[in-house]
């Protein structure tokens, strides 16, 4: 005889994760990315930069938080781990794409960067998905979390150079963060403690970018 399929009542609802402290961690980060998209479609950068970076930081904390949080079901972890991913490609896929489109103006020839870099970013987790860490240290292609930290740092030269060349550094860099992240190199895991250094580099920006945005 083949066992009878659970009923519904025997699976725990979809809200019940809402319980779960990384999920909490990473809804943040997704409020952050949706916040950033808005920015980005209205134009305000240094705003966007401080969303983007915070989504970053979130991202790093959930999986810390899940690594330490104790008794957690294998049930919260599957849920967890697909939850994670599928929010880093809002966060580190769809977000730089708008940010790119919109800093180009919304012009056609910045679209096909845009598709770019959302295509390297969904291939990319959908490998780590996969495949996993390449070994206890390392990836396969870089992490799609380093987008945000490299994009928050370039943006930092916005108003130093003509919007036009700016413009054009911008697009070739995204370009070549989706490259990296498809790439087949290695490329290191950081350790826990640097979650600390990640979260001194975010309060800096924000005083930065949030000094940009006091004196507009």
């Amino acid at each position: 005889m083949t066992a009878s399929k659970p009923q519904l009542y025997d699976q725990p609802t979809m809200l019940s994760f809402l319980r779960d402290l990384p999920n909490i961690c990473s809804l943040a980060g997704l409020s952050c990315a949706v916040i950033g998209i808005f920015f980005a479609t209205t134009g305000n950068f240094p705003a966007t930069m401080i969303a983007l970076i915070w989504a970053t930081l979130f991202d790093w904390g959930d999986g810390i938080i899940a690594r330490r949080l104790k008794g957690r079901s294998n049930e919260s972890r599957a849920f967890g781990g697909q939850l994670d991913s599928l929010i880093d490609i809002v966060s580190f896929g769809v977000l730089p794409a708008v940010l790119l489109l919109s800093f180009g103006e919304f012009s056609p020839w910045f679209l096909p960067g845009s598709l770019i870099v959302v295509a390297a970013c969904a291939i990319r987790l959908s490998y780590f998905n996969v495949f996993g860490l390449n070994d206890d240290s390392s990836y396969m292609g870089m992490a799609v979390d380093n987008n945000g930290i490299i994009i928050a740092f370039v943006f930092l030269f916005d108003g130093i150079f003509s919007h036009t060349f700016f413009s054009v550094t911008v697009y070739i860099i995204f370009i070549a963060i989706a490259v990296l992240n498809v790439a087949p190199i290695k490329t290191p895991k950081f350790s826990e403690r640097w979650f600390y250094v990640l979260a001194a580099y975010v309060i800096g920006l924000t005083i930065i970018y949030g000094c940009k945005l006091w004196s507009t």
